[in-house]
């Protein structure tokens, strides 16, 4: 016993000395732990999350680690970093959002991986170039029709105005006029769960529901709308041309793949895709533009142009009108600028290096389109609201400026990207669908009687 002992420490001396040089040799990034075990500096990241990202590249460089609620979340902020996150396929989209999906849809993992990339392929066909005129007239007609219901006088707070106008509008375009409510009692309760499902989702997204109650029932209640809805907005055809509205076009396929159990979730996640970035770009770029006489001068002007002098009738807009108003589009895409995602994601699969550093398989590898969007190398005056930075793009190529990443990048982009065959740098978002909404809303808004 006495010629073993000796052995063994020598053996475990010897294994912990190499577990020591392998770790060294790991290279992993600084990590910022917190004292509590799993949680981390959950806490402090969930009340400001991109403050604290601010705060730690400052503090860390661009590239470090934040541990919270069990999740190694790995921030790259350079360009070394980004091209990684965009092209290397070490990261995956799909693994990194799974358990999002699961939580705040209630699809199951296996249901997901199998729908996933059939159902991108069908929305990037039905938002591509071919489609896109279809949407110009669609959205004037029903735009109209929801200005008509709000009268010519009164006041609205700006937000609940671009609420009112585009839940419908989007709704009615994107599943059909048989699930959004018609009485304004129904039409309330509407307003009221979507809010609190969207307020909360990312909340939603990490933490178990039986913590989140309001936001749970909220959820359970827009499920049972779209279970409700689904064999009517099934049933419904196109009076023009008998082609699929997008949801219909998404549950035949959920419901070939999988069985109709899941058609709610997956109509729940396309309500909540559509409106959570629709409306909050309309308002934000009414907003910025009314609060920007000068941009709004020449915006009137240009409307005044194609459509000429306000009057009582309907000003009918079509997709070549809308090219022509060039100012609107730079207004739309320097607010997505400045209201850009807080984080998108990808999960580390393979080891992957970064900057010297070498990131693990399991972390999740974060990119903030809002920091980056505000690094003055790359937009000069980050913080103001300067629509003509975008003259430099080439959007007749459909070319965003560079290190523009509102929409993500990589093989799963935004389905709303238009597909003109363009090259790898030409970034098509759903801004295209977008910009069509809110320069209907800002030309229509010609007609409110300075209601805004």
């Amino acid at each position: 016993m006495e010629l073993i002992s000796p052995m063994v420490i020598i053996i475990l001396g010897c294994l912990a000395l190499f577990l020591l040089l392998q770790r060294k040799n790991l290279r992993r990034p600084p990590c910022i732990k917190g004292w509590i075990p799993w949680i981390g500096v959950g806490f402090e990241f969930g009340k400001a999350p991109l403050e604290f990202i601010e705060k730690a590249r400052i503090k860390y460089g661009p590239i470090f680690t934040v541990l919270a609620m069990g999740n190694r979340m790995t921030f790259v902020t350079e360009e070394e970093g980004i091209n990684v996150f965009l092209k290397s396929k070490k990261v995956d989209f799909e693994q990194a959002v799974q358990n999002l999906v699961y939580r705040t849809a209630s699809i199951p993992k296996n249901v997901f991986l199998a729908l996933h990339e059939k159902l991108y392929v069908m929305l990037k066909g039905k938002m591509g170039t071919v489609n896109l005129h279809q949407f110009a007239g669609q959205l004037t007609e029903e735009l109209h029709e929801q200005l008509e219901s709000l009268g010519t006088h009164g006041t609205m707070d700006l937000n609940n105005l671009v609420r009112h106008l585009l839940y419908p509008v989007t709704v009615n375009i994107l599943f059909n006029k048989s699930l959004f409510p018609t009485n304004k009692k129904k039409i309330k309760e509407f307003h009221q769960h979507f809010q609190a499902y969207d307020e909360d989702f990312e909340y939603g997204s990490q933490l178990p529901e039986s913590l989140l109650r309001n936001w749970s029932k909220s959820k359970k209640w827009l499920l049972e709308l779209l279970e409700k809805s689904i064999p009517d907005i099934k049933a419904c055809t196109s009076a023009k041309d008998n082609s699929m509205t997008l949801l219909q076009a998404t549950l035949d396929i959920v419901e070939t793949v999988t069985s109709k159990e899941n058609s709610p979730s997956y109509g729940l996640l396309l309500l909540w895709a559509s409106l959570s970035n629709a409306v909050p770009v309309a308002f934000w770029t009414l907003a910025y533009v009314l609060s920007h006489p000068d941009v709004y001068k020449a915006i009137m002007e240009g409307i005044s142009s194609v459509f000429g002098t306000a009057g009582k009738h309907k000003i009918k807009v079509s997709e070549d009108d809308l090219e022509k108003l060039l100012l609107i589009k730079w207004c739309v895409l320097e607010t997505i600028r400045l209201r850009a995602p807080g984080v998108i994601t990808r999960k580390v699969v393979e080891p992957v290096e970064i900057l010297n550093y070498i990131i693990p398989p399991g972390d999740l590898l974060m990119l903030s389109p809002f920091w980056l969007h505000r690094n003055p190398k790359y937009f000069p005056e980050p913080e103001l609201f300067k629509p003509e930075r975008w003259e430099k793009a080439n959007l007749e190529k459909h070319c965003f400026l560079d290190c523009f990443m509102a929409f993500g990048g990589g093989k799963f982009q935004c389905p709303g990207r238009k597909q003109a065959g363009k090259s790898s740098r030409n970034h098509q978002t759903s801004s295209e669908i977008i910009a069509c909404k809110v320069k209907s809303l800002i030309v229509d808004s010609v007609t409110l009687n300075n209601k805004i």
